[in-house]
């Protein structure tokens, strides 16, 4: 902890923060609010901020979630919450709505009228006036009315210019509704009219007349937001229905993609080579009827036009009249066609090892299934690592004292908008020039040291979440590479497999390569944050941009994507290189570095063949899964099964199965592709490092060998 003193000497601060700090923590179990928020504002505006290095103990200490969590009057309390006179008061009341004409007034809660904290809405309409002549006859209609008034008195004796000027009760009341802990207009139609608890017009409480329409649109905000109401508890009632039917399609998609992983062990050759004969068969389409079209427009009377004569056009329709481009592109085709049929003839051999280790891949999760439970743990650790970030950015974004503001509801004073103290504000110059300004709660902040760090705290907070979150990533590629590295230097498979292959690579990596996990991740972190530091100027500047920061922005953004990407493929295999060896991280970077490059054909070959495996894995489960929810929540498969009827949204479930099962094949699927990458660069050391005598046997498998023409002294003996 460190100290930023004002005109206080050390220790004099030092004293004072302690005393201050337990007054703090004392008056928050109080039940008043205001002084808690002035001894806040005290701390902050005074003398002293004490700031911690670690966002975490700053933010608990000058944070506080409960202001987004309850709504806030005027004065600067907080509605419902316990221990305080405002317990049983959890809505908010909004004296005169017609003034918020504007909607995002009413959403930011800056309204230029009195608020007070309710424990209900009004249910009927009444004014000011009208009670003081009901009073007489029926003291109920009073005490009906006083709950929504900011004192209590025994009867209506005030005037209604006195009332309106001590902002002591509202002119009037009118039906509303509770919507986010605020009372809302009741809004209906009735016959195609709007009206406003079955009446068209009322009276203001001022003598005016007001029709529902003047007062829809000043709260035509919040009736959008009572729409999005209506929606969300219909999307919660599909969710009540479907829930169950949910988890059953997300345990087939598991069950699928570990089928799907298993079965690649026979099924890998014929993916791709069905994959690439239908590229093939693709191109070769495109090439015949680029010919059709061509030898069409050859015969037709506008076959001498070309790009010259027609210039530049927007319309591109009109370069697709012309034989010229249909020339183009059958070339064009016909060169690809030929690349690809050349690159199968003279990558025969590389694509056969490719195939040959995603059979090898399926082989050793079906040695280590452990490993196929291993993303429930990562998925744990990252729920953590987001729930620190979530929580930390919570009380960073709500610390900082109450501040008060001038507001006139006629909108006519030089004062608006102006810092001031409720306190005595009807006594000062402003309350003067300004007759009916008010001096209201506005928001949260603060201009002292502490505030102007917030930001930098924020920012600091996000770099730590992505180190954290790249850290666990890393763990998960360590640890599975340690065990996926175990099976592979087994030479009688599975006999020489250690037990508990995955717990203790996981071990070995906390224990012994914690260090280097961090290295790894901090380099990776440091480029995300450039990224997103770049976005967010971009949204920003996006306005003042000319062409030339827009080009400039195109190329940083390029540069820094490809260098992510670089760095992500460079760690994870220098992650297996740690596992291997149990070097740090820059010694197994560069090792993996200098392997790679020497056979970097063979990667580029392994990389593409893998991709398309998994990506087709992927969307083969999601589909799959996708069109059984999509028959079950429409209501087509009532012979077979009978599922959830009356849905209001049926896509919102479909969405949900269809979404859930992608994540649990990319779980999956992540644990195949480490799996393939970390036999991959054990094969490349197993080629380079033995030569298949008795002192030096490879480790590879006999398929491998087979393709590689390699065997071991004992197989050649036999």
């Amino acid at each position: 902890m460190w100290q930023i003193t004002d005109d206080y000497q050390y220790h004099h601060n030092l004293s004072l923060a302690h005393e201050i700090q337990d007054w703090k923590l004392f008056l928050l179990e109080t039940n008043d609010q205001i002084l808690t928020w002035r001894a806040r504002n005290m701390v902050l505006q005074g003398h002293m901020i004490r700031i911690s290095e670690d966002p975490l103990s700053t933010a608990w200490v000058n944070g506080d979630p409960r202001r987004v969590a309850y709504p806030t009057d005027s004065q600067g309390y907080f509605c419902g919450q316990k221990g305080t006179p405002n317990e049983n008061k959890s809505i908010l009341f909004y004296f005169n709505l017609l003034t918020c004409t504007s909607p995002s007034v009413v959403v930011n809660l800056q309204c230029p009228t009195t608020q007070i904290c309710v424990s209900k809405c009004p249910e009927r309409f009444l004014t000011y006036m009208e009670i003081q002549f009901k009073y007489k006859n029926d003291s109920e209609y009073w005490t009906y009315y006083s709950q929504f008034c900011r004192t209590t008195f025994l009867k209506p004796a005030e005037t209604l210019s006195q009332v309106l000027l001590d902002n002591d009760c509202p002119s009037a009341i009118y039906p509303s509704k509770p919507f986010l802990q605020r009372c809302f207009p009741d809004f209906s139609t009735k016959n195609g009219t709007l009206t406003v608890g079955n009446k068209t017009v009322f009276d203001d409480g001022s003598g005016k007349t007001r029709n529902a329409a003047e007062l829809r649109r000043a709260a035509n905000g919040i009736n959008k937001a009572l729409d999005a109401r209506a929606i969300g508890v219909k999307v919660f009632e599909d969710y009540a229905m479907t829930w169950y039917w949910i988890l059953i399609g997300l345990t087939i998609a598991m069950f699928l993609s570990w089928m799907f992983v298993m079965l690649l062990r026979f099924t890998a050759g014929l993916l791709f080579w069905i994959f690439t004969f239908g590229v093939i068969g693709i191109i070769a389409y495109g090439i015949w009827r680029c010919y059709l079209e061509y030898s069409r427009l050859q015969e037709q009377p506008s076959s001498r036009l070309n790009a010259y004569t027609i210039g530049i056009q927007t319309d591109i329709s009109m370069y697709f009249r012309l034989k010229q481009t249909w020339f183009a592109l059958m070339i064009i085709l016909c060169l690809l066609e030929l690349f690809i049929i050349l690159m199968l003839i003279f990558l025969r051999n590389r694509i056969r090892i490719s195939i040959a280790l995603l059979k090898e891949g399926s082989k050793a999760i079906g040695y280590l299934p452990s490993t196929l439970i291993y993303p429930a743990l990562t998925f744990f650790f990252l729920s953590v690592c987001i729930s620190y970030w979530a929580v930390v950015a919570l009380y960073l974004a709500t610390s900082g004292a109450p501040i008060y503001k001038v507001i006139a509801p006629q909108g006519h004073c030089e004062h608006e908008n102006k810092t001031c103290d409720p306190v005595g504000f009807n006594t000062t110059e402003i309350a003067k020039a300004c007759p009916g300004a008010q001096c209201h709660f506005a928001f949260y902040g603060g201009k002292s040291l502490y505030h102007q760090y917030i930001t930098t705290f924020q920012l600091l907070n996000l770099f730590v979440f992505l180190w954290l979150i790249n850290f666990v990533i890393a763990l998960g590629q360590c640890a599975l590479a340690g065990a996926f590295a175990s099976y592979y230097w087994a030479l009688k498979k599975p006999d020489d497999i250690p037990p508990y292959p995955l717990f203790t690579a996981f071990g070995r990596a906390i224990r012994y390569h914690t260090g280097s996990l961090a290295f790894g991740s901090l380099i990776l972190a440091i480029i995300q944050m450039f990224r997103l530091i770049l976005e967010y100027l971009d949204k920003r500047l996006q306005e003042a941009q000319s062409n030339i920061s827009k080009f400039l922005k195109c190329c940083l953004r390029c540069c820094f994507w490809c260098l992510e990407k670089a760095v992500k493929f460079l760690n994870r295999n220098a992650y297996v290189m740690m596992a291997i060896y149990g070097k740090n991280f820059c010694k197994s970077a560069r090792d993996a570095f200098n392997l790679l490059m020497r056979n970097i054909l063979k990667i580029a070959v392994m990389d593409r063949v893998t991709d398309f495996v998994l990506i087709l894995g992927k969307i083969l489960v999601a589909g799959c899964i996708g069109v059984l929810a999509f028959l079950l929540f429409t209501e087509r498969l009532p012979v077979i099964i009978e599922g959830p009827t009356s849905l209001n949204y049926y896509w919102v479930p479909l969405l949900t199965v269809i979404i859930g099962s992608y994540i649990i094949a990319h779980g999956f699927f992540s644990v195949y592709a480490m799996c393939i990458e970390t036999i991959f660069i054990c094969f490349l050391e197993d080629l380079e490092r033995n030569d298949g005598s008795a002192e030096k046997p490879y480790y590879m498998s006999q398929s491998l060998m087979k393709i590689m023409n390699k065997r071991n002294a004992e197989t050649k003996k036999q």
